[in-house]
């Protein structure tokens, strides 16, 4: 009963790091890469549509995106919605593909992003510990109500504390990592 409290605790928490790690992916870091294109959208006759889903997305060289859409008409809105979106980046369209020239960071600009970065990882640090919490509630309630003994309500709490632990760890991890790859010249 408390294993499955845990193995249940642990799939939210790894949900949580793919989420992390999906909005790290989307910040410019000064090198292209095709996810940060990846929450914008484009109204592709009518439906808003990912620009990944009407168009191919390339990295030709280490500070451009090329993005060839399927359909010519929609080179426009994909245009427009880049223009739209908050990647701070101007699109060229030369009537056949779309550009996008990623521009080297300024200092104050990287070190803004890190700031962003360290505040995205400490609200996924507070989710872990909130899921750790309602950990913990559970397996106390469960004690209460007879339903462990105390070593087994012990042993889950312990449990809870080193799956936090090693959630909280690999989110340290992913910060470093994107510190390193946002302050690199």
């Amino acid at each position: 009963m408390i294993k499955d409290i845990l193995d249940s605790a642990e799939e939210r928490m790894l949900k949580a790091e793919r989420i992390l790690n999906g909005e790290y992916a989307s910040l410019r870091a000064g090198r292209a890469t095709p996810a940060l294109l990846d929450k914008i959208m484009v109204d592709y006759y009518g439906t808003p549509t990912p620009v990944n889903q009407t168009a191919t997305i390339s990295c030709p060289e280490p500070r451009l995106i090329l993005i060839q859409p399927w359909d010519k008409k929609n080179l426009g809105a994909i245009e427009k919605a880049i223009l739209k979106s908050d990647i701070g980046i101007t699109p060229a369209n030369d009537g056949q593909v779309i550009r996008l020239n990623i521009p080297q960071l300024t200092e104050e600009r990287r070190k803004e992003m890190v700031r962003q970065c360290s505040k995205k990882a400490e609200e996924f640090r507070v989710t872990m510990r909130n899921i750790r919490r309602d950990i913990n509630d559970e397996i106390k309630a469960m004690e209460k109500a007879k339903e462990c003994s105390e070593d087994e309500a012990k042993k889950g709490l312990d449990d809870a504390q080193k799956l936090t632990d090693k959630y909280i760890k690999r989110i340290d991890e992913l910060f470093a990592l994107k510190e390193k790859e946002i302050m690199e010249v």
